[in-house]
């Protein structure tokens, strides 16, 4: 056979010349410029769709007129929040119709910088899921803070330079671009003389400082919480990342714009989203089927989910069936309740359903590879019971709602009452071995006794403990220390259920089914000593750390009233 490129290969499997190497033949395909159906064979050569009508391949596969979708694409999500390795966690949503993610690693870089971004870089490079990566815009996320790292300009656009990454993450200094702060708009400005594009993180934003927002170059947001917040936003161009994860559920909230011609600016994102979730309960897929079920025309939940993600960022060879796309294909068995038979991720098949497969290319974690700095990232003293004591007469109390990261000011109190539903709540900073703690109370979270702790704290992951007694909050803290990250549960002086986290207290070394089954019994050791059910006992706790999120937040420098953009 002559030489040719792969391109002129493409080119001749499509004109008829030679058989492609696959034809996935009679399927029935949605086409997303048309919004309309049409029947006949992909003709799939060197991972890209050739052609469709008929057409021969090395290998054909009868897909009997079952509907194909173009493969789905979460929009904004963390690869940390599911505390596992990237060369696990694409087993838990491959199997869902994910074919690309958009990440941003601002978690990890939080803990250890470009180490962490590399690292993210590193172990995606060459597994059956394509990862791009949005480059962190706020380590730290406020000056209210304390990180083991920060990202600078310099930083972004070392990034910037490289293929994979698509531009500037979301951009929660939405203060810094309002005041004007030099390092935020500068790193805005190199995003965008670099031909790429600035995510958005605006909670409640709007008027006059929302324009100022967006003139700066913040063309998208992933928080808004209600329609009213959402139409404003996308009716001054922003595109709208509608979110469902783990703690945040915003779907249902935002349904109204999943109408023509609000829809055509409309992305399907998970932000944060637990591996129990994603297993049992879906990921891109899931959005879909509910958005469905809320009534939402399902052309247009199968375009949001892939074609607009895809449009968004640029990405001109992803989010359609067609000649010259990346053949990223989800086969289904039933299209109203998204019932998946298979996936191929550029033309290779990573999942089949029917036989409860899904591609295991049993590539394991070199932990020797692993810089020590990435593995040792928990430095902070041995606490004790009177470290969270308050250092004024009352400490303000933070109101936690299911479903939602916002917070409100429940006033202020100064001692745990468990028959109130008031505990304490106490961040440790865990990079510097400053000793540095920040103490409130917490008031919704529903603990009867005992403590949970984890060092996945965001944005800074620093440790975060809310607890009925001081003494289990510090063994609690304690236990964290000792496995260098994790998750932990602890009722009168015991440890009940634990998982560590060593790979910068945020992931874990386990398998993605060992992972999945650890997490549930921490989860429900929690449950067990009375956390409220409809919030998540870790994703909920997580976020009580954020300064970026409104009302008011814990940090090791203290609450936080993010409105006032001040510590109180």
């Amino acid at each position: 056979m002559y030489h040719v490129d792969h391109r002129t290969q493409r080119i001749a499997v499509a004109l008829g010349e030679k058989k492609a190497t696959l034809v996935l033949k009679n399927a029935h395909i949605l086409n997303v410029f048309t919004n309309q159906f049409e029947d006949g064979d992909i003709a799939i050569e060197n991972g890209f769709v050739v052609g469709i009508g008929q057409y021969e391949g090395e290998t054909e596969v009868d897909l009997k007129h079952k509907t194909v979708v173009p493969g789905f694409m979460d929009a904004h999500m963390h690869l940390e929040s599911a505390a596992v390795t990237p060369n696990e966690y694409y087993k838990a949503v491959v199997g869902h119709g994910t074919t690309t993610v958009v990440a941003d690693p601002h978690e990890i870089a939080n803990v250890c910088g470009r180490e962490g971004i590399d690292f993210i870089l590193d172990t995606t490079q060459d597994i059956p899921l394509e990862v791009f990566l949005m480059i962190p815009s706020c380590v730290p996320a406020t000056v209210f803070d304390e990180t083991g790292c920060k990202i600078g300009q310099k930083d972004v656009e070392f990034y910037l330079e490289n293929v994979r990454c698509l531009g500037l993450a979301e951009m929660m200094n939405y203060h810094g671009v309002i005041t004007k702060e030099k390092e935020v708009i500068s790193k805005i400005r190199a995003t965008m003389k670099a031909g790429k594009i600035v995510d958005g993180h605006a909670p409640g934003l709007h008027g006059k400082e929302l324009d100022a927002y967006i003139t700066s170059g913040v063309y998208s947001d992933h928080e808004c919480t209600n329609y009213e917040e959402g139409f404003e936003k996308l009716s001054h161009g922003q595109w709208i990342m509608i979110r469902e994860g783990t703690a945040c559920k915003n779907l249902e909230s935002l349904r109204g714009l999943l109408a023509y011609p609000f829809s055509e600016r409309c992305l399907f994102a998970t932000d944060d989203k637990h591996l129990g979730d994603l297993l049992c309960e879906g990921h891109i897929d899931y959005m879909i089927r509910k958005a469905i079920l809320l009534g939402v025309d399902p052309v247009i939940a199968y375009k949001v989910a892939s074609y607009n993600a895809a449009r968004y960022f640029r990405l001109q060879t992803h989010g359609a069936i067609s000649p010259g796309y990346v053949a990223d294909i989800v086969v289904l068995d039933d299209f109203e309740t998204v019932k998946i038979h298979s996936v191929y991720k550029a033309g290779k098949l990573v999942a089949d359903l029917q036989e409860n497969w899904i591609l295991n290319e049993e590539k394991q974690l070199d932990k020797s590879a692993i810089r020590s700095t990435i593995l040792n990232s928990v430095n902070v003293a041995k606490v004790t019971p009177d470290d969270f004591s308050i250092k004024r007469a009352k400490e303000k109390t933070i109101g936690l709602i299911p479903g939602e990261i916002i917070t409100t000011d429940e006033g202020e109190t100064d001692h745990i009452d468990v028959s109130k539903d008031i505990l304490k709540l106490a961040v440790v900073e865990r990079h510097h071995h400053t000793g540095h703690i920040g103490v409130a109370f917490a008031k919704g979270y529903g603990l009867k006794s005992g403590a949970v702790a984890t060092s996945v704290a965001h944005d800074s992951h620093n440790i975060i403990v809310i607890g009925a007694t001081e003494e289990d909050m510090a063994m609690a803290v304690n236990e964290i220390k000792n496995m260098q990250g994790g998750m932990v549960v602890v009722q009168d002086g015991k440890i009940l259920e634990e998982l560590a986290l060593p790979i910068a207290g945020l992931m874990c070394t386990l398998p993605v089914k060992e992972a999945k089954e650890q997490m549930e019994r921490v989860k429900n050791a929690a449950y067990q000593l009375g956390v409220n059910r409809d919030i998540d006992p870790f994703m909920t706790l997580s976020f009580c750390s954020l300064p970026v999120i409104p009302a008011l937040k814990l940090t090791p420098c203290g609450v936080v009233d993010v409105e006032k953009f001040e510590l109180v």
